[in-house]
């Protein structure tokens, strides 16, 4: 029994298909199929059931997958003694970021890690906040940033700061007159909303605390860009809500932007990872600089943590 034959079971496992698990392991189907094969003679036991479409893990099988889990993880710890024994901080590091941080929070820290950490090789991915937990879980990236708490048991969630909502209110508007809002001010069906899978959505909607089927909109609207929510405000097609870093970059005389009264709405966004803490010292490294960038960026204390969860 080997690392690499394990690590060939876990890609079919999790593909249900011998030549995708293959492309994904970087060898030739054949060679995968020949390794397997070879560990299921070993074993005296059948890992897949063949016959079904797609492959299936038989009963046995998915025994020896969630142990061929634990024992590659470990395998991979060796590593990252022996890095964190020599101080080393490089290798390759998969990140995935929600769609509502990524334009905003990238470019804040990016240029500053890559200068000061050379050697990692940060490989970076925008991910819904449901592809970041499978992802994390099934070890296909590092670490991801997202808004929190998901409460999921096998990660670790590290708030790097707290994010308040801001609203984007066109001057025709009926609350274009508050110099400051309140939640009790929001009415859920004049708020311009991303589409459905975006966690700020949820948050939105469990702010105003109305049902998420409760829908009586004129018009149904699917995007996934405040730019375009932003646009429609100012078309008098309704209001919307923005992260607070989002809305610093709105460029123009008189921006229609509106702070909510103390304690302010707002999101926790955190650095999530497994508790195996795999690359902890990369970790770590990510962490320390983007707490650096965002400090000055955010001052707000008194503010109210809105899940990001579907209620």
């Amino acid at each position: 029994m080997t690392i690499t034959q394990l690590n060939y079971i876990l890609s079919v496992a999790e593909y249900q298909n011998f030549t995708k698990a293959a492309e994904h392991s970087y060898v030739t189907q054949p060679t995968l199929s020949m390794q397997i094969q070879k560990l299921e003679d070993e074993l005296g036991v059948k890992i897949f059931d063949r016959t079904k479409k797609p492959i299936e893990l038989t009963e046995v099988g998915k025994k020896i997958v969630s142990q061929a889990k634990n024992i590659v993880n470990e395998s991979n710890r060796i590593s990252d003694i022996i890095d964190q024994e020599n101080g080393f901080i490089g290798g390759e590091y998969k990140i995935g970021i929600i769609p509502t941080i990524m334009p905003t929070l990238l470019p804040m820290f990016l240029k500053t890690f890559i200068s000061k950490y050379p050697k990692v090789e940060l490989k970076i991915k925008e991910l819904t906040t449901e592809e970041i937990i499978k992802q994390l879980n099934d070890g296909h990236i590092d670490a991801a940033l997202a808004a929190t708490p998901l409460d999921d048991e096998n990660l670790v969630e590290t708030p790097l700061y707290y994010e308040p909502f801001v609203a984007y209110i066109p001057v025709n508007h009926r609350l274009a007159d508050h110099k400051e809002i309140t939640i009790s001010d929001l009415d859920l069906e004049d708020i311009l909303l991303l589409e459905d899978g975006h966690c700020f959505r949820d948050g939105i909607i469990n702010l105003c605390n109305m049902p998420r089927h409760q829908n009586n909109k004129k018009f149904k609207l699917e995007s996934g860009s405040f730019e375009t929510l932003i646009k429609l405000s100012d078309e008098g097609l309704g209001m919307t809500l923005l992260p607070y870093l989002h809305s610093k970059q709105i460029k123009c005389d008189e921006k229609p932007l509106h702070h909510f009264k103390d304690p302010k709405p707002a999101r926790e966004v955190s650095l999530l990872y497994k508790k195996s803490r795999l690359k902890i010292q990369i970790t770590n490294a990510l962490k320390e600089t983007i707490e650096a960038v965002v400090r000055g960026a955010i001052a707000f204390h008194d503010v109210k943590i809105i899940s990001p969860k579907k209620k």
